[in-house]
């Protein structure tokens, strides 16, 4: 599949891997950096090296390879399926699961079970080792995930998602009470400066990031929150909610080394995803209720 972009002035300067992840949605940036090593992505019609800065008005072109069969193991296990057509599938994601395999986590992600359940009859635009998955979520945040059966859906998708028209609304608990009822951190979120494996709110080399919260509830320490994203860029809430000082409660990585409860990471949920269905191009609007966990914590804190 032939893409064709071209560079806007407020885009120059970007490494082209950077700006590619960016207006391509769905395409993950290791993916990007296999065709630019292979030479198959050219700038004015030149193959353009991996460590090209883009200019204003660069013409960008390149085509998606035919996807070769994944080489997953099919593993069946439960899911918790919210809906399924012949286009897409909605799964209820738990905490704990690794949404694809890497390194330590081979054959007991959600793809593996997803090729297991679909037969293998998931897209393949985003690699072989990410059959069907579009968005992801972190392996400790719960909630709705859409997968894409096929690569019509998965185009329609990612390009909801690169317009920001998707609905995606989150549940979270977060450290300290928030006095104000509802807010917005409008703060650009890149790699972390020293500790590569973070995410930080930063200006040189963040992208545009955007979270909107509400307050729910609030507990003598703490606050129920609803997050909305308007962006979606790595550990957005996680890292938003830090900035402001009240970090997500249990993230151990954004916020206090040590929590006060017996919790398997941070206290986030995605609970509410709403998008137009590839094929009718009707909204729909998918929830998913809050973890068991998630419950029983929020008894404790009101009591």
């Amino acid at each position: 599949m032939k893409q064709h972009y071209q560079v806007e002035e407020e885009e120059k300067d970007l490494r082209i891997d950077r700006y590619l992840t960016d207006v391509c949605g769905g395409l993950s940036r290791s993916y990007l950096q296999k065709l630019l090593k292979s030479g198959d992505i050219l700038v004015n019609g030149n193959p353009a090296k991996a460590n090209y800065r883009v200019s204003g008005g660069d013409q960008i072109d390149f085509e998606i390879p035919e996807a070769s069969e994944p080489e997953i193991a099919a593993r069946e296990m439960e899911l918790d399926i919210l809906y399924e057509d012949e286009d897409i599938l909605l799964v209820n994601k738990p905490k704990g699961m690794v949404v694809h395999p890497a390194a330590g986590h081979v054959d007991d992600t959600l793809v593996n079970g997803l090729m297991a359940h679909c037969k293998g009859n998931l897209s393949g635009i985003n690699g072989v080792m990410r059959p069907g998955i579009v968005h992801r979520i972190d392996r400790d945040t719960t909630g709705i995930l859409i997968v894409c059966k096929n690569d019509m859906a998965h185009n329609s998708i990612a390009e909801q998602l690169k317009c920001h028209s998707i609905t995606r609304r989150y549940q979270a608990i977060v450290c300290g009470v928030i006095r104000e009822e509802t807010g917005v951190v409008d703060a650009p979120i890149g790699r972390h400066p020293t500790d590569r494996k973070k995410m930080a709110v930063c200006v040189k080399n963040g992208r545009h990031a955007v979270t909107h919260y509400q307050v729910l509830e609030r507990f003598s320490a703490y606050t129920y929150i609803e997050c909305r994203l308007e962006t979606g860029r790595t550990h957005q809430i996680r890292v938003h909610m830090s900035s402001i000082h009240h970090p997500v409660l249990g993230d151990t990585v954004y916020g206090p080394a040590k929590c006060p409860f017996a919790l398997e990471g941070q206290t986030l949920h995605a609970g509410v995803l709403g998008f137009v269905h590839p094929r009718t191009g009707e909204y729909m609007e998918f929830r998913a209720p809050l973890p068991e966990y998630f419950e029983q914590l929020l008894v404790k804190l009101r009591k």
